[in-house]
């Protein structure tokens, strides 16, 4: 594991090895965060972004797993002795239509629902005692969780996808309840964001250039820069950042 100055903010990113994860990770290493990279499966990606970043550390975990989790949490902690920072990036999603109840069958609400809410929940869980730790030092701690717009909108790839998402919402305020004031908790709620994963969704990009007042989907990098101004903040908490370019306006 690196060695760096104790004085140095850290921040573990879930799901960082593409996407809207690695720019964020990004973004925070350009923030001056040592970083903790994390995927399920992407182990070679990782490594490689981890040294790419310098201040990094890789550590690879399934979060549908609960032993998993705790280990992410400790091994994270352990790469440098502190952690100030946890986003909630990493989820999973399925593409069914809404009006297709038979396809949403219980394992898949099981399956969405472990990752996407258990999962956030859990890692705050264990990551509770680090991050107060990090607020004794003189700034509250920070949790970002990753949430969408089809949380706050009945929108969304799958009816279990968007429930889950509502709920994360949910337990975002409750949990800045709960932990305050050592430790903010917020949710950044993107609309469409332009990946590889939707480069072919087609109705959903004429959506955004014909609708929204930004007459785009967001970049990658346009949601990591909306978890470092939550980052950056001392003050906010509870708060769901809806980042749709203003799509829920029309």
């Amino acid at each position: 594991m690196p060695t760096l100055q104790s004085s140095r903010p850290v921040a573990l990113v879930t799901g960082s090895t593409s996407g809207i994860g690695e720019a964020i990770a990004r973004r925070l290493s350009r923030d001056g965060y040592a970083v903790v990279v994390h995927s399920r499966r992407s182990v070679e990606a990782g490594h490689a972004l981890a040294r790419e970043l310098g201040a990094a550390a890789y550590v690879q975990a399934d979060l549908a797993n609960d032993a998993d989790r705790i280990r992410l949490v400790r091994e994270a902690v352990a790469a440098w002795g502190r952690l100030d920072v946890l986003v909630n990036n990493a989820g999973i999603s399925r593409v069914i239509p809404h009006a297709d109840l038979a396809a949403a069958t219980p394992d898949i609400w099981h399956a969405l629902h472990e990752v996407n809410v258990v999962a956030p929940f859990r890692l705050v869980a264990e990551a509770q005692a680090a991050l107060q730790a990090a607020a004794a030092k003189g700034r509250p701690a920070c949790v970002v969780n990753v949430s969408s717009h089809a949380g706050i909108r009945p929108k969304g790839a799958s009816i279990p996808y968007a429930a889950t998402k509502a709920a994360l919402n949910h337990v975002t305020r409750l949990l800045a309840l709960s932990l305050a004031p050592d430790i903010r908790v917020n949710a950044v709620a993107p609309g469409l964001v332009d990946t590889p994963l939707t480069a072919d969704w087609t109705q959903a990009q004429a959506l955004w250039r014909d609708k929204a007042p930004m007459r785009r989907a967001a970049s990658p990098q346009d949601i990591a820069q909306a978890v470092s101004m939550l980052v950056a903040s001392d003050y906010l908490t509870g708060e769901v950042l809806l980042s749709d370019g203003g799509l829920n306006l029309t």
